[in-house]
């Protein structure tokens, strides 16, 4: 039987940081266990990639107070080790004059949030994203940067394997609790003092089993993508986004040069059948039924979560997603915009007495366990500062 001061459960990019955090603070045994067989295989992994500086996010939430915090900390973690973070920064626009009162409350909370950000005129727009429309002003975000997910994850995990304080068990899924303070995972039993439930879009399923969340439910939303043609890719210099709708927890379609250089268009946010259907067809199962019920009832009884149903459904479709992205840059032609394989999972929570969906993130303790829910964009952007957060007040 494997033993341990910490136990783990995910070696995404919340579990990681988690785990260095604790390195960090002296802490000497533990384990991480992941039913894949290495890192970034989902959520973290399949990440826009977006660096965000805290925008977005509602005053005194968890997400504003550890974006702010989590761009500096990942910012100087990508500089120290010498990893890719492009600091091409991110223009919000207004894409018609209706928009334009939101884009000032954005502002607003934005200053709020301690954010780097100002309103600039269109000219302005122009010398940053040449391409770009917005109607009369935007916003400009100069700290929002792009980074590579995977470059990011492999480093930590190295970081955590050289410490010689970690253990990362991969193709280790978790089965049960067993007994008090041991679970049975695939790789036999391990006995803990602290159980830290990471296990992003497995969270709510794992937090049941331990007798606690049970008002909580994950409904997957999946995100795909188009691109635009590698020799088009110029109408884009960094971030592209739309004024958002406050109402649910996505951005809208907006454009990113990625790391590599491709500029990506998405991505959609359509409720999926399953939390690793990355497509409408993998990975079905009983459970498929479940999840395809709770969509039906949230779309019969939150007006939001219809409404936005009804038009990321349409942007599945090229043309509906071209008509969102040609609002933001008018030059850009149909046939420059081509389908991309890249796609991602949101494991959202929704807190189902309600029927809402859960704006920010959400930590619950119970006994000797953590559970860590709705750990979604950005929680990338906020993971650092979000670790130094739970090790500190749970854990040390």
């Amino acid at each position: 039987m494997n033993e341990c001061e910490f136990l783990i459960i995910g070696a995404g990019i919340t579990g990681l940081t988690i785990a260095r955090a604790l390195v960090l603070r002296g802490r000497k045994n533990i384990i991480v266990v992941e039913k894949e067989e290495k890192t970034g295989i989902h959520a973290s992994g399949k990440n826009s990639g977006v660096l965000h500086a805290g925008i977005y996010y509602t005053p005194d939430s968890l997400k504003a107070r550890f974006c702010v915090e989590g761009n500096r900390m990942l910012s100087e973690y990508c500089r120290s080790r010498k990893l890719n973070l492009n600091r091409c920064g991110k223009v919000i626009v207004a894409t018609d004059k209706d928009k334009l009162s939101s884009l000032y409350k954005l502002q607003e909370m934005a200053v709020k949030n301690g954010v780097n950000s100002r309103i600039i005129n269109s000219g302005e727009l122009k010398d940053i994203e040449p391409y770009a429309y917005t109607y009369k002003e935007a916003i400009f975000s100069p700290d929002t940067s792009v980074f590579n997910p995977k470059e990011i994850l492999d480093s930590i995990y190295n970081e955590l394997i050289d410490s010689g304080h970690v253990k990362i068990l991969f193709n280790t899924g978790f089965v049960n609790p067993s007994s008090d303070n041991t679970v049975l995972t695939s790789s036999g039993h391990i006995k803990y003092g602290r159980l830290i439930n990471a296990s992003g879009a497995f969270s709510d399923k794992i937090a049941h089993s331990f007798g606690t969340a049970e008002n909580y439910k994950i409904l997957p939303f999946l995100g795909t993508y188009s691109r635009i043609r590698e020799e088009n890719s110029g109408f884009v210099r960094g971030n592209v986004y739309p004024v958002p709708d406050d109402r649910t927890p996505f951005l809208g379609v907006h454009f990113t040069r990625a790391h590599d250089g491709t500029v990506y268009i998405g991505p959609t946010a359509i409720p999926a059948i399953g939390r690793e259907s990355y497509d409408f067809v993998s990975n079905i199962s009983l459970e498929s039924l479940t999840i395809l019920y709770r969509d039906c009832v949230m779309f019969l009884s939150n007006t939001a979560f219809r409404e936005n149903a009804v038009s990321e459904a349409r942007k599945y479709l090229s043309s509906f997603l071209y008509d969102e992205a040609k609002k933001m840059i008018p030059s850009l032609e149909k046939d420059q915009v081509i389908h991309s394989n890249k796609v991602g999972i949101r494991p959202q929570l929704v807190d189902w007495p309600k029927k809402e969906l859960v704006m920010d993130f959400f930590v619950i303790e119970k006994g000797n366990t953590l559970h860590i829910l709705n750990a979604v964009s950005p929680a990338f952007s906020s993971s650092m500062a979000f670790a130094k957060y739970v090790a500190d007040e749970y854990l040390c």
